[in-house]
């Protein structure tokens, strides 16, 4: 692989595209640019590698490898062939190919991308599945063709290390992204008095330990022409951790959530500074030391359990996050503006909205209580 610069699509959850870029822009991508459904940025193949190492709000990073125009089907199919294909690709891996059309006279997406196929195919060699890890991305506007590839593979929320998941669990990339907009960095303790199978926790030692998100798992770009496993096996191992005096806290009532949340943390390696403890919320303290966080990701009627029984619970839930936790901030998040309200909390000004499991949800945060 060149040391060559391109454009590198980084994409997240609309609504968190700002959050995403300030991400990036701390990782070194300082033109990152805020885009709908995620952020620009420039970069060579370590810059790539690097996105898919270690930011921890993408879902996936896409770069853009060049194009052509074209005005018909016969025309695609010609200069198709004629793209460097062999820069990119390798002729013993699979490749499967997606097509979009729009505002052009190419108009049939699935015709479109049977004719790429039938050219990385036929002047490759490569075989095309459905099922194949390496996902060629053509998109035809105004009749241009450009391509681009997905470097990623399995979204970038799996980890790795969360094997067990409960009802409605937040994804581990959403969950970085909020904890950053609420200021978190890693710096302070966490408590989630709902933690279901502790993502928040879990995120929040990853990220005061320095670990590297994408360490445990594999990569689509591992698949592609020139890929270095030596050079890459260099730049994982050049991540080095920190060490913490802190512990990050999860709470559930439910049993099972606890026993999820301890074996998760223990195969993230995070298992000696999180600490998850079976109780209700009525019964959650404050941990010894500094206030910090507390993050929460409540049942709410559009995803677990009955609204009407949701507003004495968020009522409660509020009443002792005011009684007993002075100097600590909160986040909560939820696709019910009403419930939110019930906890009677200082909220500050209104986020955007955020698409999760087929939702819109709001991320409602406090300054530190008095």
């Amino acid at each position: 692989m060149t040391s060559e610069r391109f454009d590198i699509f980084l994409v997240c959850a609309p609504g968190l595209e700002p959050v995403l870029r300030d991400e990036a822009r701390e990782l070194g991508f300082t033109d990152a640019a805020a885009q709908p459904g995620g952020v620009t940025v420039t970069g060579s193949w370590a810059d790539m590698r690097r996105a898919n190492l270690m930011l921890r709000g993408a879902t996936r990073v896409v770069i853009r490898i060049g194009g052509f125009r074209a005005f018909h089907l016969a025309q695609l199919d010609k200069r198709a062939r004629k793209f460097p294909w062999a820069e990119f690709l390798r002729p013993d891996v699979p490749v499967t190919v997606e097509a979009t059309c729009k505002a052009s006279k190419i108009y049939h997406d699935r015709a479109a991308a049977q004719r790429i196929e039938r050219a990385i195919h036929e002047e490759l060699g490569a075989e095309i599945s459905k099922s194949a890890s390496v996902r060629v991305m053509a998109r035809i506007e105004d009749n241009l063709v450009t391509f681009s590839l997905d470097t990623t593979g399995e979204s970038l929320h799996k980890r790795g290390h969360k094997e067990a998941v409960g009802k409605a669990p937040m994804r581990e990339t959403l969950a970085a992204l909020f904890l950053r907009r609420c200021g978190y960095t890693g710096a302070e303790p966490l408590l989630d008095p709902m933690c279901g199978s502790g993502t928040f926790p879990i995120e929040a030692a990853e990220i005061a330990l320095g670990l590297a998100p994408g360490r445990s798992r594999s990569f689509a770009f591992e698949h592609l022409a020139g890929f270095d496993a030596d050079l890459w096996a260099s730049e994982r191992a050049a991540i080095s951790p920190r060490t913490t005096n802190l512990t990050f806290h999860g709470s559930d009532r439910d049993a099972g959530a606890i026993k999820m949340a301890t074996a998760n943390a223990e195969r993230a390696g995070v298992a000696g500074i999180t600490r998850f403890e079976q109780k209700p919320i009525s019964d959650i303290t404050p941990p010894e030391g500094p206030p910090g966080l507390v993050m929460i990701n409540p049942p709410y009627g559009g995803r677990i359990g009955n609204r009407k029984l949701l507003f004495s619970l968020h009522k409660s839930m509020g009443d002792v996050l005011m009684e007993r936790f002075r100097g600590w901030r909160v986040g909560i998040i939820t696709d019910d503006g009403g419930l939110a309200k019930a906890t009677n909390l200082p909220f500050l000004p209104q986020e955007a909205p955020v698409a999760h499991g087929g939702l819109k949800v709001k991320l409602y945060r406090t300054d530190p209580l008095g």
